[in-house]
């Protein structure tokens, strides 16, 4: 089949026949596809019939005698067998590949195979082990959840066809998980992560386009649209002004809180130090600050120390001046005698944290106590702003918006595939804009 041709290649015509000759056990005739190509062709039984007082031989149609119904229904199924077997000749065509009627026949049946080979749970368990396999241990937590959250909608112990993700589909599951009380972006992420394996069953040649549920553009209102949920965050950047209430704030060990805890105020002062770090190198997020290593930590070309690493998240190479805030951080844990591979803040252990999963598990417990220390800090220096090391990365992008850098510029620094995720980042610097306008009022 897959031979080349020293001429353009041409389709094979598909078309609807009506084969008297053949006669069933309640007198109708049976309808085939034919298929011809080079003057020869291949009959498909498509299991559809007809008396023959219901069908014009001479003008090769359906008599007026038919019930509309009943002709409606058939000259829709014909035009799915059409479709289906021309799509298949025009794709062969296109390839320019030698074939016959046989192969487009052929390819019709291996595209079937394909589709029938997953349904949706079973494709995201596959996908789940891919992400596994590849220590991509974020992702995976993702698609595991939804694949959960699915499970449960579906039945336990079901699956669904792809053709079944409908618009309706989408709806009703929208519906079930606003009932058990999720957020807008939670479900944002819910049915991007949806979208995102529909694409790559799409791609596989696991479903066909044509069942596809999402909007593709504003145009197809008729689709369910993704960009509906509301991700308006509340504020989550700090000032200058609050910046330097942390730098100057002096952990101490809240004895009641940290009672059963023996370096209590070494923790408040990690994360206190941590949240500092991300400010003063760009914003980086605490997942790349838990897998630094001495080795990141280098000198450039005029004599200045610089943070070089790859964020975990995109894959993206960074090369950060560091700052002297930055610099007397690492100085406090900056061992006697450095080693390249150690990690330079003590969340991660070369000796206990080896594979994708622990370095995964470990860093969320640890993010989440550093998160509640921020907390902490915040409540005693007097910042409204629950402080994370989100924050850290909201207030560094703020800061040089105000200090007049282009969001180009910004979106390059943070890492952004485009500035449209920077903009999410800034969009209360420019509610504040507006805010100051009134002033003139």
């Amino acid at each position: 089949m897959a031979q080349s041709t020293e001429h353009k290649e041409s389709k094979a015509s598909v078309r609807i026949v009506y084969r008297k000759y053949d006669t069933l056990q309640d007198g109708s005739h049976p309808f085939f596809v034919c298929i011809t190509k080079d003057r020869q062709r291949k009959y498909i039984a498509t299991g559809l019939s007809l008396h023959p007082q219901f069908w014009n031989d001479e003008k090769n149609t359906f008599r007026k005698s038919i019930p509309l119904a009943k002709r409606q229904a058939l000259e829709a199924s014909f035009q799915v067998w059409k479709d289906k077997y021309t799509n298949a000749a025009e794709t062969l065509a296109e390839s320019d590949e030698r074939h016959n009627a046989r192969d487009v026949a052929a390819k019709v049946s291996d595209d079937r195979k394909a589709t029938r080979k997953f349904k949706l749970l079973a494709y995201f368990d596959e996908l789940t082990s891919q992400l596994d396999q590849t220590g991509k241990v974020g992702n995976r937590k993702v698609y595991r959840d939804v694949y959960n959250n699915l499970s449960r909608f579906v039945g336990e112990g079901n699956d669904v066809p792809f053709e079944a993700v409908t618009v309706k589909f989408c709806n009703e599951w929208e519906n079930k998980m606003r009932s058990e009380g999720l957020t807008e972006i939670t479900l944002s992420v819910k049915f991007r992560t949806l979208r995102a394996v529909l694409n790559k069953a799409i791609a596989n040649g696991y479903s066909k386009p044509t069942s596809y549920p999402f909007a593709r553009n504003t145009a197809e209102t008729n689709k369910f649209q993704i960009g509906k949920f509301n991700l308006t965050t509340t504020k989550r950047a700090i000032s200058k002004a609050d910046i330097r209430k942390i730098e100057s704030y002096q952990p101490q060990a809240d004895t009641e809180k940290y009672a059963t805890l023996r370096n209590a105020q070494e923790r408040i002062q990690l994360a206190k130090d941590l949240f500092l770090f991300s400010y003063y190198c760009g914003g980086i997020n605490f997942v790349d600050i838990a897998t630094l290593r001495w080795k990141n930590i280098s000198i450039d070309l005029d004599e200045k120390p610089r943070l070089v690493y790859v964020r975990q998240k995109t894959g993206g190479k960074f090369s950060v001046r560091l700052m002297p805030v930055a610099l007397d951080i690492l100085e406090q844990y900056k061992p006697n005698e450095i080693y390249p591979n150690s990690y330079v803040f003590p969340i991660l252990n070369t000796a206990l944290h080896k594979t994708p999963s622990q370095i995964h598990n470990r860093c969320s417990k640890i993010m989440g106590q550093v998160n509640a220390d921020l907390k902490t800090i915040g409540a005693n220096v007097g910042i409204e702003t629950p402080l994370t090391t989100y924050v850290a990365r909201h207030s560094f992008a703020t800061a040089l918006k105000r200090s007049g850098v282009s969001t180009a510029v910004i979106s390059e620094a943070m890492g952004h595939s485009d500035e449209r995720t920077t903009n999410i980042y800034l969009s209360e610097f420019e509610t504040d804009l507006v805010d100051a306008a009134y002033a003139y009022l």
